[in-house]
């Protein structure tokens, strides 16, 4: 089975390091970018058979908050807040998954360290994986 996943991010740069982490994995298929949750709400039209969403929260136009209320009952398919912004004990987490997010994995960036990279990622993975082959919500932070 291909996972399809479709990337939310604002930054063009972290899009970038968060394709070329997920399309290392197997089994997974970048199918989608967008900067901001309005052009991601559009995307779901051209994209049903989607697997996984990886959303960040902080973006104009439409944040991640928003686009989570409104695409959830659009989608079946995960959504991983993937953000630097949500602290595991911030009510922002609370937030995100009660508007539909089924996990939230703080971004493997951050310390140039390239064996942080490759921890961050490795945990990311795993998460994602676990998240895809489960039904119930979860805060998954490591």
């Amino acid at each position: 089975m291909t996972y399809k996943v479709m990337i939310v991010d604002d930054s063009v740069i972290l899009q970038r390091v968060i394709h070329g982490l997920v399309s290392k994995w197997e089994d997974f298929e970048i199918v989608a970018t967008a900067e901001n949750g309005k052009k991601a709400l559009n995307e779901l039209a051209n994209h049903p058979d989607l697997s996984l969403i990886l959303l960040d929260i902080e973006m104009p136009e439409m944040n991640g908050f928003e686009f989570l209320q409104r695409a959830r009952p659009l989608t079946p398919a995960k959504i991983v807040v993937l953000s630097s912004f949500v602290q595991i004990r911030s009510p922002n987490v609370s937030k995100a998954l009660r508007l539909g997010a089924d996990a939230i994995v703080s971004k493997p960036f951050g310390a140039p360290s390239l064996d942080l990279v490759k921890k961050r990622n490795a945990e990311l993975e795993q998460t994602i994986k676990n998240i895809l082959a489960s039904t119930t919500n979860g805060l998954f932070d490591n």
